[in-house]
């Protein structure tokens, strides 16, 4: 039958029903309608008059049934909607021209049958992507870090051991009375800063890695790693440092103070895109490591900032009475001492929260202004960052669509990186403070939606916290109440989840 003689017969069923017969099924000179009323549809089916009338009102009825199988709404819509699956389950019904002998369950069966061989071929071509995605990222990795080192190494090695000296490192260290370094020794130093920088994920470019002093750093050795020596045998230039060993490592990360006190604090924030705070917690810790199981015998004073918002919760085993009336952390039981806390983040004594903040108090606000100007868009990206804190590591992380090449960064306040694999470019900040409390950068990609640049995640860190927690001195329980033992305590603010959406 041609499309016209179709189209033909259709045009002609509607003055065929308004003639007013009651049946379900109309005859004309050379085919039957056989049809049934579904709300304010019909469902049709064309036959020829020598055609089993018998066997096609049981065909439609079958095709009644399969309908609401795949249509939610028995509405115009609602079938132009499932029309796909409505001809293949029609199609199963009717075969060239005659009723099968299938079930609405057998129907549905085959419409969903899966294909064992194109389920295993389809696994077969995602191993083999994952395969090459993690190829390419080992690769990707080396020649990175191959690039930090040689940055590095021609700064010197004096100006990295200085500026691991000056600050720029995720911790702040306040010591108490009678504190001390030791020796003067750089492994002394290093022995405070490690446990906690180590925290900091995915900051290797920012961060500084300072060898024990006796070994210093040599670059251009060649090592004996295989996947470097394949690199270098592709063309790729690779600038090695030695590394410490284990052992070094080991006795670098051991807290030489016969008291550590780590005040954390996690800041989960979603700022508007548009001004405002979507949702805004922090969370804070804070936790003891004892060197030496004898002294823990001892209770913690502390001072709190006063700040309202802020709720304080004491571990199930600290008297919450002696804390409320004193700011004490002590022990239920004096007579147990504390667990070393060795070997992990330490023994938590304090948590606290708050969930409510304006946007005044937030560390860093990001506005992002995109425009398209005939086949560009300029992207204009802008921080503002409170006067409350100093932040050090900060990386603005922005998406882009999928591109070719790097975006054209017009102006950069900071350092940026194109991580291409990912489509993000990333503007780095080493240290936020009084000097540049705000910044801009702007760049151009082909014409987009202004949504692609968006949720924009953030990375810092602070050494300032909003509940301004300090550890005052450690009151000895034993030995007769004397000198206030020695203590050093770091304190971290650190984003977690810090986004622009």
């Amino acid at each position: 039958m041609s499309r016209i003689r179709i189209e033909g017969l259709l045009a002609a069923f509607p003055k065929l029903v308004g003639m007013g017969k009651q049946h379900t099924y109309i005859e004309t000179e050379n085919v039957r309608y056989v049809y049934q009323p579904i709300e304010v549809l019909f469902l049709l089916l064309v036959t020829t008059k020598q055609s089993n009338i018998l066997e096609d009102l049981d065909t439609l009825r079958m095709l009644s049934k399969l309908v609401p199988e795949y249509s939610m709404s028995l509405d115009e819509e609602g079938i132009n909607r499932a029309a796909f699956e409505l001809i293949f389950a029609f199609d199963e019904v009717i075969s060239l021209g005659h009723k099968e002998s299938v079930t609405v369950a057998q129907v549905k069966q085959y419409c969903e049958m899966e294909s064992h061989e194109e389920k295993l071929h389809k696994l077969v071509m995602q191993s083999k992507i994952n395969d090459t995605k993690d190829v390419m990222k080992r690769k990707a990795n080396e020649i990175d870090k191959s690039k930090i080192e040689k940055t590095r190494g021609d700064k010197g090695g004096l100006s990295s051991m200085s500026s691991l000296s000056s600050g720029f490192n995720d911790m702040s260290m306040s010591h108490g009375p009678g504190s001390s370094f030791g020796s003067g020794s750089m492994l002394g130093m290093i022995s405070d800063v490690e446990p906690i920088s180590t925290k900091a994920k995915d900051r290797s470019r920012s961060s500084v890695t300072a060898p024990p002093k006796s070994s210093g750093m040599k670059l251009g050795k060649s090592g004996k790693n295989q996947l470097m020596e394949s690199l270098k045998a592709e063309g790729e230039d690779i600038i090695e440092d030695v590394k410490p060993t284990s052992q070094t490592r080991a006795a670098v990360a051991l807290p030489t103070d016969p008291f550590t006190l780590t005040v954390e604090e996690k800041l989960n924030v979603a700022l508007r895109r548009d001004g405002g705070i979507s949702s805004f917690d922090m969370q804070g810790t804070l936790s003891l490591q004892i060197l030496n199981q004898d002294d823990g015998f001892v209770q913690v004073q502390i001072e709190t900032g006063g700040n309202p918002e802020i709720l304080f919760k004491t571990h199930p085993n600290i008297n919450r009475e002696l804390f409320n009336s004193e700011s004490i952390l002590g022990l239920k039981r004096p007579d147990q001492p504390f667990p070393t806390g060795q070997g992990g983040d330490g023994v938590g004594l304090l948590r606290w929260r708050m969930q409510r903040a304006d946007e005044s108090m937030v560390p860093l606000t990001i506005n992002c202004w995109p425009s398209v100007s005939g086949n560009e868009t300029y992207v204009s990206i802008e921080y503002e960052a409170s006067s409350m804190f100093d932040l050090t590591n900060v990386i603005i992380s922005v998406p882009l669509p999928a591109l070719r090449d790097a975006p054209v960064v017009k102006q950069c306040d900071g350092d940026w990186r194109y991580d291409s694999r990912s489509s993000v470019l990333e503007w780095s900040i080493l240290l936020i403070d009084n000097s540049n409390r705000s910044g801009s950068m702007e760049f151009v990609v082909p014409p987009v939606d202004s949504s692609v640049f968006f949720p924009i995640s953030v990375q810092f860190a602070a050494t300032t916290t909003y509940s301004g927690l300090k550890v005052t001195g450690m009151i000895p329980l034993r030995g007769g109440g004397g000198a206030t033992p020695r203590f050093v305590q770091r304190t971290q603010l650190i984003a977690q989840d810090y986004q622009v959406v």
